[in-house]
């Protein structure tokens, strides 16, 4: 075996081992995935024409729920599983896990109050047209103005987030070139 291929196993064996495990890989760009397909979902309901409005609304709610047990699972599996340790200055630690912490609170609290403006405003939640979820408050009018600015400020709170999340992850991999962003492929 040549000094260059022992290298590189060395080199693979060190990244897998400091991987995310498998769940967490796969909540993590599933996850990434529907927030793709979602918000520019729910940024688009406004333009739509009338006659399609009804659809990106439920593809909207339903790709919502969805992300919030989604990321209930990661919260479960980030709670009682090993994480490895990140890499950098103590400043980036804190970077990364207040960012990842925000991430996280945004994307449960942008469905639930998704979820909850949607029966307030008098609509249950018919998931992908399958099955009507419980309504847990009912037509609330009251409230449902308060908990749609409370979506809506989430959903820009999260972009934001997003934004640093794939800057940092891009940082890590073009100019520190470190194996940050291997870990959770």
């Amino acid at each position: 075996m040549t000094v260059e291929a022992e290298a590189s196993s060395l080199q693979s064996v060190s990244v897998s081992s400091e991987r995310y495990g498998s769940p967490a890989r796969l909540l993590h760009w599933a996850v990434a995935i529907l927030v793709l397909i979602t918000w520019p979902l729910g940024l688009m309901i406004g333009f739509a024409k009338k006659d399609v409005v009804s659809t990106f609304y439920l593809l909207h709610e339903s790709f919502g729920f969805l992300i919030l047990w989604l990321m209930l699972l990661r919260v479960g599996y980030k709670l009682t599983s090993k994480s490895p340790k990140h890499e950098g200055s103590a400043l980036e630690r804190v970077a990364a896990s207040g960012v990842h912490g925000l991430l996280y609170a945004f994307l449960v609290i942008m469905p639930v109050t998704g979820f909850l403006a949607t029966n307030a405003h008098g609509f249950p939640l018919n998931w992908f047209g399958l099955v009507e979820v419980w309504s847990p408050i009912g037509k609330s009018p009251d409230i449902a103005w308060n908990l749609s600015a409370i979506h809506e400020w989430s959903a820009w709170i999260l972009l934001a987030l997003f934004a640093l999340h794939i800057g940092a992850v891009l940082f890590h991999h073009m100019i520190k070139r470190d194996m940050t962003l291997y870990r959770i492929l």
